[in-house]
């Protein structure tokens, strides 16, 4: 890697802020706001994607971002690509004919859905979103592109919580992540 690429990294890195015990006791959030109130650390984010989607997929067709902070990122990047994005939202959020999906969370069920046209059948997309902890969101939105007969490429998230192992939960899917925790 460049040193160009790891200072990017540690500016990335260096903010992002820890808030113990939120939302709840025992947990360590993380918080991304200084990333995107820095104009240098949004710009690393948005360079660190595109290295990494134009060495790995420069097919790719479409970013498809997850509601909310996956429209954070999302579109940044596909504009620098020259290609399309794609909102992939909470139920009753989107207008027209849509497809959704159902997915569990720890306290209950939720779904996401997309505009029945969003994705054309083949199309190549990779997904992203700013956090990966237990994966129940973004598989979801790879179960709802596989429903409209695209191909996914693979995930992309800022931050990953390894220990909840969300990566294992999107195999075969493979998943790029900036910073692990």
């Amino acid at each position: 890697m460049s040193s160009d690429h790891e200072s990017k990294l540690q500016l990335v890195h260096a903010h992002i802020r820890v808030f113990p015990d939120f939302p709840k006791k025992g947990i360590m959030f993380r918080d991304i706001c200084p990333i995107l109130k820095d104009a240098a650390t949004l710009t690393a984010v948005t360079d660190l994607f595109e290295e990494h989607v134009r060495s790995n997929h420069p097919q790719v067709d479409l970013i498809v971002g997850l509601d909310a902070r996956g429209f954070l990122f999302g579109p940044l990047l596909a504009q620098r690509l020259g290609i399309g994005f794609v909102l992939v939202r909470k139920k009753g959020k989107l207008p027209g004919a849509t497809v959704s999906v159902s997915y569990d969370l720890e306290y209950g069920k939720a779904e996401a859905e997309i505009q029945e046209d969003a994705v054309a059948p083949g199309q190549k997309v990779l997904l992203i979103d700013d956090l990966l902890a237990t994966g129940g969101t973004l598989l979801a939105a790879c179960e709802l592109m596989c429903k409209q007969q695209a191909e996914v490429l693979g995930c992309m998230v800022v931050l990953e919580l390894k220990e909840l192992k969300g990566s294992d939960r999107l195999k075969p899917h493979s998943l790029f992540s900036l910073v692990q925790y």
